[in-house]
């Protein structure tokens, strides 16, 4: 019996952006006086069908493309899988050309075919050659008349270790229209719900999902399989652990897929992410890559790691991300060739082992951050490893134009930080963790950033409390961190159309570097700085005409921490462009933050191995299916 490891599918939009991740069209051009190869992007015409394209007579259409190759290192490395056929159904003279690359990116051609009329081409593909890295694809080259690629698909008569199914979790809060275009995009996706139990959608919002126009016709094609569970607003830790909750019960389902709502779903990534599920040796954690909602063939990253001695996520190679398949398609970008390991995936989509979460429990309640990754490394320790998979991916609203570090968000990145770190660091005390989380404090201050420095400090309060804070707060953090931002008028963000605001001293601008290089100071310049820049806010009042009016203004990207402290007051874009912040210098407010992020970080480095041995203790109640049910129960 064959079974289906991917389809060759075709955009379900008729978006010119989204081509490159499905289909690369080779046209010939001339670069100094030679003939070169450049690729160029498919006419839309030419997309006749979900899995059906046309060839224009004499050119050449490669599907060595993001969802189209086949990652042929990741189904060696994490499955038993050796061999693998490419089906190629055709109408028209054509010829069909298979490539396979390695690691390095190095393409190598792999067999030919000529075809003509109705055909339906095999090639049986050895994966054994690829533990580096590697993909493989298929070129599709028309003759003197058109061809048309009628479906294509990757299979294997390799039985799966597994054969359950997956239920799906999608926790919302106020995005009723993404929740049912999603849906939408479910319903008319068979391929995918073959292998989904399954919907639980858990909104927690004041906007219902269920009021949303077009969710009655949804919900009625999708019928017993998807189940609405309304619920307090638990953010996504306690969305995402009442999916796991209740795909628990479903003896049916295997696996539990994430889904963050203001996503657009490829639903062929769904389908492969629970098929490579079913195939990997041991149990393992599947991710899916994030794109771009607002730009479309932008990928955010390839695989994402927690780097052990500052306790920091990152992505691999993140001087190279985001890439741009626009520009740079999968063929011609040669580090995408290589197998990358993850540490952890987001939970934009993630599929979980239902046997994971039986061994390490659910979601830690952290309300959001820290929460997909803190996951994922308790369940890597406990053998089930995280794979972020190519061609497994869907878009997500970036957060290219929000800055969550300065707003009530900062209590979620400093406390769950500071709690996966007292729950998986290996590093004496935390290593430079706390070293690097007094220094985002100190960043802020210099900046005359003071509501997330208060915030930041309350996290550490409550860190120091223990664990049981974290069950506690969980649905009172939030409003009581929002409720804090009247306290700090820079929270502001000025919109007034008929109000134009003026610095004194105008507008700073600054030269532009390349990207990710910084004119910031470091080595001896660095601690000077910081010394000489601390005690000066310290020492000195601000000049009241800076109070009545901001001194500066700042545009976004400039307004960084070794340029903003040298002056009183600051007029800054805010992250959105939709208005600005006013930054004043406040000495009293100074003073006392600084001595509290001292103290505090201090107290949290001296008492380290005790409360390291305190949260490790209590985790398993924290995260445990009773504990989580109680929760469900009481915020009903």
């Amino acid at each position: 019996m064959a079974y289906v490891l991917q389809n060759v599918v075709f955009p379900l939009d008729r978006d010119p952006d989204l081509l490159p991740l499905y289909v690369d069209p080779e046209t010939w051009s001339v670069i100094e006086d030679e003939p070169v190869r450049v690729s160029s992007r498919a006419q839309l015409g030419n997309i006749l069908g979900r899995h059906r394209a046309r060839i224009v007579a004499g050119r050449r259409v490669s599907l060595g493309t993001y969802f189209n190759a086949f990652p042929a290192s990741y189904w060696q490395h994490w499955t038993s899988v050796r061999e693998v056929r490419l089906t190629v159904r055709t109408t028209g003279p054509a010829t069909i050309l298979v490539y396979r690359s390695n690691g390095r990116g190095t393409r190598q051609r792999v067999a030919t075919r000529e075809v003509d009329g109705e055909s339906r081409t095999t090639f049986d593909l050895d994966l054994t050659q690829y533990s580096d890295g590697g993909w493989i694809w298929f070129d599709v080259v028309a003759d003197e008349k058109s061809a048309v690629i009628e479906g294509a698909e990757w299979t294997t008569e390799h039985e799966p270790a597994r054969t359950g199914k997956a239920s799906l979790g999608i926790t919302t809060y106020n995005k009723p229209d993404y929740c049912v275009e999603t849906l939408r995009a479910l319903a008319a996706s068979p391929d995918a719900l073959e292998f989904v139990d399954r919907i639980f959608l858990v909104d927690q919002g004041t906007q219902l999902v269920a009021d949303q126009e077009g969710f009655t016709e949804v919900a009625e094609a999708l019928g017993e399989a998807l189940q609405v569970i309304r619920q307090a607003n638990l953010g996504g830790s306690g969305g995402f652990a009442r999916a796991m909750h209740e795909t628990l019960q479903r003896p049916e389902s295997d696996f539990v897929q994430l889904l963050d709502d203001d996503v657009r779903l490829e639903p062929e990534s769904l389908r492969r992410s629970i098929v490579f599920g079913r195939y990997a040796t041991t149990p393992v954690l599947v991710g899916g890559h994030m794109f771009d909602l607002l730009d479309r063939p932008k990928l955010h990253g390839w695989a994402e790691v927690v780097d052990e001695a500052p306790f920091m996520w990152r992505n691999l190679y993140q001087e190279k991300m985001p890439h741009d398949f626009g520009t740079a398609n999968l063929r011609q970008s040669s580090l995408l060739h290589m197998r990358m390991d993850a540490d952890y995936n987001g939970w934009w989509m993630c599929l979980i082992p239902t046997d994971a979460i039986k061994k390490v429990g659910l979601a830690l309640p952290a309300f959001i951050k820290w929460d997909d990754a803190e996951f994922c490394l308790r369940a890597g320790e406990a053998g089930y490893p995280t794979v972020s998979m190519p061609g497994v991916a869907l878009w997500h609203v970036s957060w290219v134009n929000k800055d969550d570090t300065i707003d009530w968000q900062a209590y979620f990145h400093a406390r769950n930080r500071i709690v996966a770190g007292l729950l998986h660091s290996n590093a004496p005390r935390g290593g430079r963790l706390l070293t690097h989380s007094r220094r985002v404090d100190l960043k802020h201050l210099m900046m005359m950033q003071y509501y997330p420095v208060a915030l930041r400090a309350q996290a550490l309060r409550d860190v120091l409390s223990g664990p049981a804070h974290m069950r506690r707060n969980l649905a009172t953090a939030m409003p009581a961190a929002r409720s804090r931002a009247a306290e700090f008028p820079e929270t502001v963000v000025h919109r007034d159309p008929t109000t134009v605001l003026h610095a004194r001293r105008g507008r700073q601008v600054y030269k532009r570097l390349r990207k990710n290089e910084y004119d910031n100071p470091t080595g001896l310049r660095l601690r000077w700085f910081t010394l000489s820049t601390l005690l000066s806010h310290w020492l000195h009042k601000p000049d009241p005409a800076n109070l009545e009016q901001p001194e500066v203004e700042f545009g976004k990207e400039d307004a960084h921490w070794w340029r903003v402290p040298a002056f009183d007051s600051a007029l800054v874009s805010a992250a959105d462009g939709s208005g600005k912040n006013i930054y004043t210098r406040d000495r009293v407010k100074y003073r006392r933050m600084l001595r509290d992020t001292i103290r505090l970080h201090a107290e949290l480095k001296r008492r380290w191995p005790e409360l390291q041995s305190e949260y490790r203790a209590q985790l398993p109640e924290l995260v445990s299916p009773e504990s989580w049910r109680k929760i469900f129960e009481e915020k009903a």
